[in-house]
């Protein structure tokens, strides 16, 4: 990405939001804990027996994205002694990043497509790559792309951080 601003990551670090989120979801675990609660798992005892996780760093992984506001526990309907997570607002904000995660994953790591295929339920066709995008849909490489200072950026309600 070119343009005449580079990042200070040093001067940058406490106001960037990449030290943020990395802090926010931790390490491997909390990733693949995220990645079952997208399929579907909600109980400790499933996400133990599916990821092969030790009890101590589970239970220390799900409180950390609790305290993060990803995962929320809550009594379990049909038995309300039993807990369960679930995904928060904020945790399925998640799912583009760990789309394309597995998508780099897939290209530059293991080379061969994940299995199972991630699909439209509508029409059952597999998604398509997570791009970057311009405000106006363009799909932008890394030669359309430039740092600016908050001043030179033209405001558009769309290109404006959450808030």
């Amino acid at each position: 990405m070119g343009g005449a601003i580079r990042e200070s990551l040093r001067a940058l670090a406490s106001e960037c939001s990449l030290p943020a989120a990395l802090e926010a979801m931790g390490e491997r675990w909390a990733f693949l804990i995220l990645r079952g609660s997208f399929n579907g798992l909600h109980h400790f005892e499933e996400f133990q027996s599916e990821l092969g996780i030790a009890r101590n760093i589970l239970a220390n992984r799900l409180a950390r994205l609790v305290d993060k506001g990803i995962l929320e526990r809550r009594p379990c309907p049909e038995d309300r002694r039993k807990i369960e997570y679930r995904l928060t607002d904020k945790g399925y904000a998640l799912l583009p990043t760990m789309i394309a995660l597995r998508q780099w994953g897939e290209r530059w790591e293991t080379g061969v497509p994940a299995y199972p295929v991630l699909v439209d339920a509508r029409d059952r066709k597999p998604i398509a790559s997570i791009t970057v995008q311009s405000h106006d849909g363009r799909v932008l490489q890394k030669g359309d792309l430039v740092w600016a200072l908050p001043e030179d950026v033209e405001d558009a309600p769309e290109a404006r951080a959450a808030e």
